[in-house]
């Protein structure tokens, strides 16, 4: 998620909304398509995709030119003639978007003139048959690939180290000038015309000091020739608030902390078999006051700190990587703590459902520290808000001490990476890639204007050079800081072969050579299919069917929707699924349907859940509760395949995350509402097992063990500590309770809200949130002492998993599940269950030892009768038997 130029923080809220916040964790289905820009200095509908063709929408077939100049066309002579022409197949296989319009040959005698024609105006004419004459701009990303992009990309950019001596360098092919302000004076740079590189070579006490580049080219948005003062797209240090980059060797050794050469790891754990904890830095230590460090990278150091305690408890129970919330620098926080503002208010006096806590965190929601940092600014620098200094390199080594504080306690760190757009674009002061080459790393939509279907300013990975950003952006990610994996925001927006390339050059890190070995850094993303480029028109995208088979997992929105149940659109939050009681326990929502249709939904997310088990294998076969046998396949959702996996490992499950409700806050809507506190957390516990114990990755947003609420806001992204800081320490409460959520997406919900906040029986105590997390963590404990979780290939799955009971007389509300010598029983009915599967008569199952003296008292009294092969497992609780006991 990230913010746009000029939109207000609740604006964006609500373009959040509708867009991220939903679309990527409540949603699949398509967007709307991007908007294109209106009329105006940026309009270009001519793209000259290579230095032979020119593409132009909407106008004939028949002769036209390029006129260029300085800043705008000019005297006679200054153009390039066109001819019509056609695409050729590999222009076409390049362009798919472009097929059918209009195409025009350069004439062979003007091709020369392009590298200097890029350096200035360039405007498309033509004369029509009827006496019109039609004027546009140029788009120029496929040209300045072709004639810059093989050289550009080998090139190494930023500042680069040799002997102590730094050169610094950008790729700025259309600029007529670029210089370097160096600590308050300038220094011309070097072109190299072949590559488009500029180049500065600086001595030894350059290091340390802040600089941009002084930049003049022209800016279509502006319609003029302008001198940009921007800093390093390849910054590897910033001073506050990102204002200069800084000089900096990451190699310098007085970055690295005492024992950074020499950080042991946690053993890798095969993405197949991750369980990961999504964890936003400022939330899990800003109110824990046992933290020496609270908001900062350095609470990761504070073994002795709460959160940390949970989090080594976690990792002994089977967490095996911790997900970082965007920590790469942000536009929207101030990184000074002075220039930080803080609500006005005594927001703990104020009633638990009213509307003055929201009203309060919202003055000064656009000039707080918080943030959830979907508005990239800087790539590749750590975020300086959650630095103990943030002018200089002190950020550089807190990240890295953060990192050794998690390896040192068992986990693994994967970082959320937002390559897919900028904080801004344009003219616009937090806009860097655009005011260097101006039209070229933001995917352009038809009319020149910028894409915005990924809420924000998108950019265009399928672009040579934006996608070498995000290639080297990571390595110098996991090189230089030991980042263990990498999750993609909005991954289904990068080509593939971006992504494989990203894989490609991580798996080229060795120990011996780069101090990390590649191969075991894990990657997975969004692979949501939506906006300009959805259903491959651009290129063949890295969404959920097109990257199975590689390695790289995408989130699974097909379980996760049928154990919640409903949607974020719903205008009634109160619509049920698996987990929420649809049918079994059904509350008073007419939007559930009659008894008929909530039991055909239930049934069918049944089908859904046992797809999500396999790991959401595409191939996977088995008897679906209508009695027909089926694929994985072909179980429906919404339209598309339920299955889309090719392996365990390809899909990444999750019953909730950052994005929308809270686990706990959309069950505080959807359950009825005479439900009690320990059948909520018995319910959380439920939903959660459905991710916990299926094949192939699964990640749960940090805290959801502890019954984390966020007081049921949807879209907490910038709605400060009040409603997303962790709670660690059970006396403080989960979250609820805090008020009634921030208005701007949550209003509508407030009728709906108001009677459950004040209900003080949805405010857990302590002994039901530490029984909610021990009964957590002993699925954690089965999942990872079992290896039948962790199954390698669709055939071993399909041997060692089925489900014995399904077909059409199918308990509703009750899954069955058996997997080599275990049998799980996920029973959601509000009673207790009792399973039959003939089959097994006469074998010998207990329940499993971990759930057998585990902290869940209730759990422990299931029970297996060898006689009749009859599983009983109370109402609200999974339970995993073992044979042989």
């Amino acid at each position: 998620m990230s913010s746009t130029p000029r939109r207000s923080a609740r604006r964006l809220a609500a373009a959040l909304a509708l867009t991220l916040g939903a679309a990527t964790l409540l949603v699949s289905s398509p967007q709307q398509p991007a908007q294109a820009a209106p009329s105006g200095p940026g309009q270009a509908l001519a793209q000259w995709i290579d230095r032979d063709t020119v593409v132009w929408k909407g106008v004939e077939r028949a002769a036209a030119q390029l006129e260029f100049g300085p800043d705008g066309p000019g005297a006679a002579g200054r153009r390039i003639r066109l001819a019509p022409g056609t695409l050729t197949p590999a222009e076409r296989n390049a362009f798919p978007h472009l097929t059918g319009y209009p195409a025009f040959t350069v004439h062979p005698r003007d091709r020369g003139l392009a590298r200097t024609v890029l350096r200035g105006r360039i405007v498309a004419t033509q004369h029509a048959a009827d006496g019109r004459s039609l004027t546009t701009g140029v788009q120029i990303p496929g040209v300045l690939d072709d004639l810059y992009g093989s050289r550009a990309q080998q090139a190494a950019l930023g500042p680069v180290f040799r002997h102590g001596r730094p050169t610094l360098s950008v790729w700025a092919p259309t600029a007529r000038t670029v210089a370097l302000e160096l600590d308050g004076r300038t220094v011309p740079m070097r072109r190299d015309d072949r590559s488009g590189v500029w180049r500065v070579q600086g001595q030894r006490d350059w290091a340390g000091k802040p600089y941009r580049y002084l930049v003049t080219v022209f800016a279509p948005t502006v319609g003029r020739t302008v001198t940009n003062k921007v800093t390093d797209p390849y910054s590897t240090a910033l001073t506050a608030d990102s204002a200069r980059s800084l000089v900096t060797d990451l190699d310098d050794p007085r970055l690295a902390p005492d024992g950074w050469a020499r950080l042991a790891k946690p053993a890798a754990v095969p993405l197949r078999r991750a369980r990961i904890q999504e964890l936003h830095v400022r939330d899990f230590s800003v109110e824990d006051r046992t933290s020496r460090h609270p908001g900062q990278y350095l609470a990761f150091t504070d073994r002795r700190s709460d959160g940390m305690r949970h989090l080594r408890s976690l990792a002994r129970s089977g967490t095996s990587y911790v997900h970082l919330l965007p920590a790469f620098d942000f536009a929207t926080a101030p990184e000074r703590r002075a220039d930080q503002a803080r609500p006005g208010c005594d927001l703990t006096s104020y009633a638990p459902d009213s509307d003055r806590q929201q009203d309060c965190v919202a003055k000064t929601g656009g000039r707080d520290a918080y943030n959830w940092g979907y508005d990239p600014l800087h790539y590749t620098v750590p975020e300086g808000s959650y630095a103990s200094d943030p002018g200089g390199t002190a950020r550089t080594v807190d990240f890295r001490r953060m990192v050794q504080g998690l390896n040192g306690a068992g986990l693994r760190t994967v970082m959320d990476v937002v390559y897919n757009h900028t904080a801004a674009s344009g003219q616009d002061s937090r806009s860097v890639l655009d005011r260097i080459v101006p039209g070229y790393y933001q995917r352009l939509l038809d009319d020149g204007g910028v894409a915005t279907s990924t809420c924000c300013s998108g950019t265009a990975p399928e672009h040579t050079m934006m996608g070498k950003l995000v290639v080297d952006s990571v390595v110098t990610w996991a090189r230089e800081y030991k980042v263990d994996g990498f999750r993609f925001d909005l991954m289904g927006h990068h080509p593939k072969a971006n992504i494989l390339a990203v894989r490609k050059a991580l798996d080229a890190l060795t120990p011996q050579k780069d101090g990390v070995d590649g191969k075991k850094i894990v990657l997975y993303g969004e692979g949501w299919n939506f906006g300009e480029a959805a259903n491959d028109a651009r290129f063949v995208q890295a969404t959920q069917r097109n990257m199975a088979g590689t390695g790289i997992a995408t989130f699974n929105d097909r379980a996760r929707d049928a154990v919640r149940g409903g949607g974020p659109f719903d205008a009634d939050p109160r619509i049920q699924g698996f987990a929420s009681g649809l049918y079994t326990d059904p509350n008073s929502s007419k939007e559930n349907g009659t008894p008929a249709e909530q039991r055909a939904r239930l049934l069918h997310y049944q089908d859904l859940l046992k797809v999500g088990l396999t790991g959401n294998l595409a191939d996977y076969t088995f008897t679906d509760t209508t009695g027909h046998r089926v694929k994985g396949s072909q179980v429906d959702y919404n339209g598309a395949p339920a299955g889309y996996a090719a392996a365990p490992g390809d899909a990444l499950a999750y019953a909730d995350a950052h994005d929308n409700e809270t686990l706990y806050d959309a069950l505080a809507y959807k359950l009825p509402p005479h439900t009690g506190p320990a059948d909520r957390a018995r319910t959380q516990v439920l939903a959660l097992a459905t991710a916990a114990l299926s094949q192939g990755p699964a990640l749960s947003q940090a805290g959801s063990d502890l019954l984390r609420s966020k007081s049921l806001d949807r879209n907490s992204f910038d709605s400060g500590d009040w409603f997303n800081a962790l709670h660690w320490n059970c006396a403080d409460g989960n979250g609820f309770g805090r008020g009634l959520p921030p208005a701007a997406d949550n209003k509508d919900k407030w009728p709906y809200a108001r009677p459950l906040l004040a209900d003080p029986a949805l405010r857990p105590d302590c002994a039901t949130i530490r029984g909610a997390s021990a009964a957590y963590r002993d699925l954690l404990r089965i999942h990872a002492t079992e290896p039948a979780f962790g199954l390698s290939t669709t055939a071993r799955v399909q041997s060692a998993l089925s489900f014995p009971l399904s077909g059409k007389d199918e308990t509703p509300g009750v899954l069955t599940m058996r997997l080599g010598d275990l049998v799980v029983v996920l029973n959601a009915t509000p009673d207790r269950q009792h399973q039959t599967v003939h089959d097994l008569a006469g074998e010998r199952y207990a329940l499993h030892p971990v759930q057998a003296h585990g902290a869940d008292r209730t759990t422990a009294t299931a029970s297996y009768a060898p006689a009749s092969g009859t599983f009983t497992v109370p109402g609200r609780t999974v339970a995993v038997f073992r044979r042989g006991q």
